[in-house]
């Protein structure tokens, strides 16, 4: 296992402290099925709106995601909807106390109109902005580093999400650089920066780390690097970026081509990413941003935090708009990765990586289906239960009794038994699309796999009645069902191995 997995096995809570420009997301969906008789531009039925947090809110979702106690600083207007920023931001449990109201200003909102054509996909017609952009008054300031340096001793981690609104001027930001710096009895606390699209980084100098992407970094440094250049063409960049910050590590993100990282008195590294089906950057900065902080408040090295931030910005990139990627997912994917160079055989898991798996797929809300045998011939009846147990829920997992199990079962009937090993039987069951994962068990009965998993649904052939099913009461006990699935007449391995023999003899 790698040090990243390792680490990601003994993944700790953390606290955070958010500082930047919140708004509020507001989705409009509707019909776009005609255009106005005014001008020809489409006109849009409104069905529905949904109020989200957004802008340095995003950050926040990402790390509640990813276990860390969050605290939002930040400006909002006197309006209603701060309102519905702050309600949002509570009900995703995010500390928003320390958000500063300024009735001079108008709570920072997106508005997105979002058309369907034809009741079908789902696109963004336009979108409306409502925000001042003027620097805070002297006296916000105060407040907000007041409240910033009452926070940032109980603090992991902090960030600053800047989208240059106003929120983070020079003073507030060099003033939690320095704060940061003190706390803890001067030992410190690091500040990551997702910085704006601005020529001029020098509020930030002293941060641990930036995080621009490849436009932004040329843009600050005055450095044109073109599109399609290699990752390592970014080090340059990267360098001057270091030197007139003053960092202890510098990030370009590259987009599909991963991230250059740059530490302080070594080489530039190169970490790349893996290519997705599905492209929408919306949110993979703050997605990198969070990661990175998530993993320095866990001790990981800056290496093996990009590499993660890496892993949880593809996740990002997959899906349509902002969705906050929990820790369970990252370390999937992250295993998955390791797993494609060597660290996994298909769908076969170790216990320890299959669990990993159900955290994620229960954090999304997905049934654990779990049936077991020895599976040692593969059969219609074996297909048969397997489908039916697919249809049970969205993650399958087959246990499969090892050859030392199996002979303890079958030897005393037939020495011969299993026909074929452990490895080859969880190789052929991993092979079958209904199967989503296979795990071999040494011991008898799969009582322990089954505590450890904690399946949503239990499945075995209908010999058995539900009182005998191993498990069962682990499983309902927990609120789960019991399946009993009819088998196929006249199938099973016994009966497949008996006429193989028969037919050897008159031959």
């Amino acid at each position: 296992m790698s040090r990243l997995l390792e680490q990601l096995s003994a993944w700790k809570p953390f606290t955070a402290i958010v500082v930047g420009d919140y708004m509020l997301d507001q989705l409009v969906f509707g019909n776009a099925d005609r255009l106005s008789p005014e001008a020809p531009v489409p006109v849009l039925h409104v069905q529905r709106s949904e109020d989200r947090p957004g802008g340095a809110a995003n950050v926040c979702l990402d790390l509640v995601a990813m276990k860390a106690t969050v605290h939002a600083l930040g400006v909002t207007g006197d309006d209603r909807d701060a309102d519905l920023l702050r309600s949002a931001l509570v009900s995703s449990r995010v500390n928003a106390d320390s958000l500063v109201t300024d009735a001079s200003r108008p709570t920072t909102v997106k508005r997105s109109l979002i058309g369907l054509a034809q009741h079908r996909h789902p696109q963004k017609m336009f979108r409306v902005d409502l925000e001042s952009r003027e620097p805070l008054s002297a006296e916000i300031e105060r407040a907000l580093i007041a409240r910033f340096e009452s926070l940032v001793e109980s603090a992991d981690v902090v960030c600053i999400e800047d989208y240059n609104k106003g929120v983070c001027t020079q003073n507030l930001c060099q003033a939690v650089i320095r704060a940061s710096k003190k706390a803890r009895g001067g030992r410190g606390v690091p500040v990551l920066v997702d910085p704006a699209a601005i020529e001029d980084y020098s509020k930030y100098r002293g941060c641990s780390t930036i995080t621009p992407n490849r436009t932004e970094a040329s843009l600050a440094t005055g450095r044109e690097i073109a599109d399609d250049a290699a990752p390592e063409k970014h080090a340059p960049v990267a360098k001057k970026l270091m030197e007139d910050l003053d960092l202890e590590a510098a990030v370009i993100t590259l987009d599909r081509h991963g991230a250059l990282l740059l530490e302080k008195g070594k080489k530039a590294l190169t970490v790349p990413t893996v290519a997705r089906q599905v492209y929408d950057v919306t949110g993979a900065g703050d997605m990198v941003l969070a990661a990175l902080a998530g993993a320095r408040a866990n001790g990981i090295s800056w290496p093996d935090a990009v590499r993660l931030a890496n892993a949880a910005a593809g996740l990002e990139v997959e899906v349509f708009g902002v969705v906050p990627m929990s820790i369970e997912k990252i370390h999937r994917e992250v295993m998955l990765r390791e797993g494609a160079h060597g660290g996994m055989n298909g769908k076969v898991r170790t216990l320890d990586q299959l669990l990993v798996e159900v955290a994620a797929h229960r954090n999304d809300g997905k049934k654990v289906v779990f049936t077991n045998g020895c599976f040692d011939v593969l059969h219609k009846g074996h297909l048969t239960l397997l489908r039916r147990a697919a249809d049970e829920g969205d993650f399958l997992i087959v246990g499969v009794n090892s050859d030392e199990s199996v002979r303890r079962l079958k030897g005393g009937k037939d020495p011969s038994r299993p026909i074929n090993n452990e490895n080859d039987r969880a190789e052929m069951l991993g092979g079958l699309e209904c199967v989503d994962a296979v795990v071999v068990f040494g011991e008898d009965t799969p009582a322990e796999l089954i505590r450890a998993v904690g399946p949503d649904v239990l499945v075995k052939g209908a010999e058995y009645s539900v009182d005998k099913v191993v498990g069962a009461d682990v499983v309902q006990g927990r609120g789960g069902r019991v399946v009993l699935v009819t088998m196929v007449d006249g199938k099973s391995t016994t009966a497949i191995v008996a006429k193989a023999r028969e037919a050897r003899s008159k031959a």
